[in-house]
């Protein structure tokens, strides 16, 4: 068995909050970093980052002995890339703009092997199984502790976002204020009225199914707002933003 496979899943349908970020950087050595500090999990971003499956695999291996664990947020809800993230060892994946039951749907086929699912099977040679060596044990483990994070960030999905709540093995509903705001009209603007009302009832709705929630904080709802409103998965920077604020506070004190 994987031992740590499922950690950060387990955890968080215990009840625990998780502090993270993005790794944006494509940067084992910066993901090494900020996993020493204390992070709980890293969303290694191949929606908007630079990288790809091997560059996520040189993240992970520089997250080894620390207790942050690897996300994966692939660049669609499409089976090719996500079979492909997931054998490299991701704990789990963000699955960007689900936006209906349907969708939804796909994205839990694509995550879990035949018969409940469509993932290829390719146990005995990739990294997520050892490379063979716990081949006997991951099909099974990962099909049950996989973490499946469907993104809701477009109004349709807000329409939708009952039916999407009610599709079984949907971990998380990951609210994504920022392309969310632009799609209602409001780019720019997460914490407008009409947005942290449609943010609101995506929030209820996760609750009444029973299902994780996730986002990422914005100018006005801290770490602190999230987790009080039951957010349990929280994205709070970025390697990018991270680095750029230090060397801008640095340098708004030189003579």
């Amino acid at each position: 068995m994987l031992s740590n496979f499922g950690h950060l899943r387990r955890r968080l349908y215990d009840g625990a909050t998780a502090i993270g970020f993005w790794s944006e950087l494509c940067a084992p050595l910066a993901t090494e970093v900020l996993a020493g500090t204390g992070f709980d999990f890293c969303v290694i971003d191949h929606e908007h980052g630079p990288g790809g499956p091997f560059e996520a695999m040189q993240i992970m291996m520089s997250l080894k002995g620390s207790a942050c664990a690897p996300l994966i947020r692939v660049p669609e809800n499409n089976p090719v890339p996500i079979k492909r993230a997931l054998d490299t060892g991701a704990e789990g994946l963000v699955i960007p703009a689900v936006n209906s039951a349907e969708e939804a749907g796909a994205a839990v086929a694509a995550c879990l092997y035949p018969p409940a699912g469509m993932r290829g099977n390719a146990v005995p040679i990739v990294r997520a199984s050892a490379y063979g060596a716990h081949a006997a044990d991951y099909a099974a483990q990962a099909d049950r502790e996989l973490l499946i994070i469907c993104q809701i960030e477009a109004a349709r999905a807000v329409q939708n976002v009952e039916a999407i709540a009610a599709v079984e093995r949907v971990d998380m509903l990951f609210i994504g204020p920022m392309d969310l705001s632009g799609d209602m009209g409001f780019i720019g603007q997460p914490d407008h009225p009409e947005v942290k009302r449609a943010i609101a009832h995506v929030e209820q709705v996760a609750k009444d199914n029973g299902k994780l929630l996730g986002t990422i904080t914005t100018p006005e709802r801290s770490i602190d707002d999230l987790a009080d409103a039951g957010h349990r998965l929280i994205a709070a920077a970025s390697d990018t933003g991270l680095l750029q604020s230090a060397a801008a506070s640095l340098l708004a004190h030189r003579p």
